[in-house]
């Protein structure tokens, strides 16, 4: 067995793993087993199909976004991006294994989707932290919700078991986006300094490695994300990425010394989760109803 992987269920264990999840993790063999977009291209394509857009925006979702909400009103994009991802939805094997597990105080998932709040359940030892446009809520950075879906301040949030971190927002409970070019403007002129990532995030993830699944780094935002998330963490992360990485996401990785990971999604989990019977439970990576 790898030592790698007797490394990561170790830290899990100890709570000291962190899984930064994207989109990517509902892809099958280049099939989807969503039924919204899960990559930021199809999304931006489907928002397009509903609202016209200048065909250079067509294909990058910061730019269609910030059209829609230039030319058709912040409504008019919120209600889209509410149709696209308010639809019932399969909670990942995944989703229902790290939601199960008591020992894991930080999760950061950067889709729109509820899947994983859904996977929580009854559990009541969690709560959800989004992060918020300033065209909605001005002077905020953060949300954060209980597990029945209230909103709760932020400073109950260390008392909290699991923190799910949702940088970019997610259509549960509230449908908060963070997803036009003046919404990644205005965290992006603050991230460096900290200021929009909440301080029981910065808490949790001292000392922490990370996990990518489901991640890519192909793009500046997505890459500055990573970068101030795992700010004061440890020096050392994994991340299974699939297929041929571009230059950007190679030096990325060798910058934040990111090991990739030459095990897919399902091996990973798999053999991650089989190697302590604290953690084992015949994890599946298949869509659950």
């Amino acid at each position: 067995m790898s030592d790698f992987l007797h490394e990561m269920a170790g830290c899990l264990e100890a709570g000291k793993l962190v899984p930064y999840l994207g989109p990517g993790i509902w892809a099958r063999e280049g099939d989807s087993a969503a039924p919204f977009p899960t990559d930021s291209e199809s999304l931006a394509e489907s928002l397009a199909r509903r609202v016209a857009v200048p065909s250079r925006a067509r294909k990058i979702l910061s730019a269609a976004a910030q059209y829609i909400e230039s030319q058709k009103h912040r409504k008019t994009l919120r209600k889209l991006l509410l149709e696209t991802f308010s639809v019932p939805s399969p909670k990942l094997a995944l989703h229902e294994r790290l939601a199960s597990l008591p020992q894991l105080p930080l999760i950061v998932d950067v889709w729109y989707d509820g899947a994983l709040r859904a996977a929580f359940g009854s559990r009541s030892d969690w709560g959800e932290i989004q992060g918020v446009s300033q065209a909605e809520h001005p002077g905020s950075w953060t949300r954060a919700y209980r597990p029945d879906g209230t909103e709760a301040p932020l400073s109950e949030a260390a008392r909290w078991g699991t923190v799910l971190y949702k940088p970019f927002g997610s259509v549960s409970p509230a449908a908060h986006f963070v997803i036009s070019d003046s919404d990644l403007v205005e965290v992006l002129t603050e991230i460096d300094i900290q200021t929009p990532i909440p301080s029981v995030v910065q808490e949790r993830r001292r000392g922490s490695r990370f996990l990518f699944i489901g991640c890519r780094f192909s793009s500046q935002t997505e890459r500055t994300y990573a970068r101030q998330i795992l700010k004061r963490s440890s020096d050392r992360h994994w991340a299974s990425l699939p297929g041929e990485l571009s230059r950007n996401e190679e030096r990325f990785l060798q910058e934040m010394r990111i090991e990739r990971i030459s095990l897919s999604q399902n091996e990973l989990c798999e053999t991650l989760f089989a190697l302590s019977p604290a953690l084992a439970g015949g994890l599946s990576e298949r869509p659950r109803e």
